[in-house]
């Protein structure tokens, strides 16, 4: 069953094609920002995890190096040998969360699949290649 709309001129078409052409774009834009921001928002948990191990390596060089050299000096060890021993091992755990947290914001993918897919599919769809 035709309908009016089936009757449209040429002009008509291309100016209706051009209002949806700009609604597919305002939309892959939300699509990406929406995306994005899921992104960045993992991202920002992994640098609060490396914040949280950068501090937790100054607390212990502040506390556990004045207390451990204190005990190994105690217990026979120089003074200095004592300081050197504890802050190796601190400086160790701190490295351990830098390292993990930096592994895990490395592993992060900044790129919005979704809307690349969309936009290829999109791409495909008005080239005439996606019927």
């Amino acid at each position: 069953m035709a309908t009016p709309a089936d009757n449209r001129s040429l002009g008509d078409l291309m100016a209706e094609l051009s209002r949806e052409t700009g609604r597919l774009v305002q939309k892959e834009i939300e699509l990406a920002t929406i995306e994005l921001s899921g992104k960045i928002s993992d991202a920002g948990r992994s640098v609060a995890v490396t914040a949280a191990g950068g501090a937790l390596v100054h607390a212990g060089l502040l506390v556990l190096l004045a207390a451990l050299v204190i005990g190994l000096t105690q217990l026979g060890v120089e003074p200095w040998l004592a300081a050197v021993i504890v802050a190796l091992a601190t400086m160790a755990v701190g490295y351990a969360f830098v390292s993990k947290g930096t592994s895990t914001l490395r592993q992060t993918r900044f790129a919005p699949r979704h809307t690349i897919e969309t936009l290829k599919e999109n791409a495909k769809w008005t080239t005439g290649q996606g019927a």
